[in-house]
């Protein structure tokens, strides 16, 4: 599977832990920074990586910023993208059964890196659950983004 990653300069610590991890278990990485601590803007790297899932160059997106919140935010702007703010792996299994997420959001100031572990590999794990309801409900939203966006 492959997989893009983005983060701001307050989440560059955390996607350092998590990308070596995301190799060690056999999935493509492609990072789009940042880089440095430099003070920078999430929505940069937010949008490339999921661009990347909007257009089938990736499976899935994993952003991190400091609460994680504009990162959910600017990704979920980007057509076909189901992007959810994750601090749990139990919200981690519930946003992949429930609601087919194809992008996860982390915080770096609410998420050690030992729980991100967790929780990425608990949604990388967990297949949607195509459910009637699951799926009626996804569906409607992918209608909304063809008539809207």
């Amino acid at each position: 599977m492959k997989i893009s990653v983005g983060c701001d300069h307050s989440a560059l610590e955390l996607k350092n832990e998590i990308i070596p991890y995301l190799k060690e278990q056999g999935y493509e990485v492609k990072d789009y920074g940042t880089f440095s601590k430099e003070s920078c803007d999430y929505t940069d790297f937010g949008i490339k990586a999921a661009e990347d899932v909007r257009d089938g160059l990736v499976e899935r997106a994993i952003l991190i910023c400091y609460t994680g919140i504009g990162m959910s935010i600017i990704a979920n702007k980007v057509k076909g993208v189901r992007c959810a703010l994750v601090h749990y792996v139990e919200e981690a299994v519930l946003t992949r059964e429930h609601n087919d997420s194809n992008c996860l959001a982390l915080s770096a100031k609410f998420t050690t890196g030992s729980e991100a572990k967790q929780i990425i590999q608990a949604w990388l794990d967990t297949p949607f659950s195509f459910g009637e309801r699951h799926a009626r409900r996804v569906e409607k939203i992918s209608k909304y983004e063809e008539e809207h966006l």
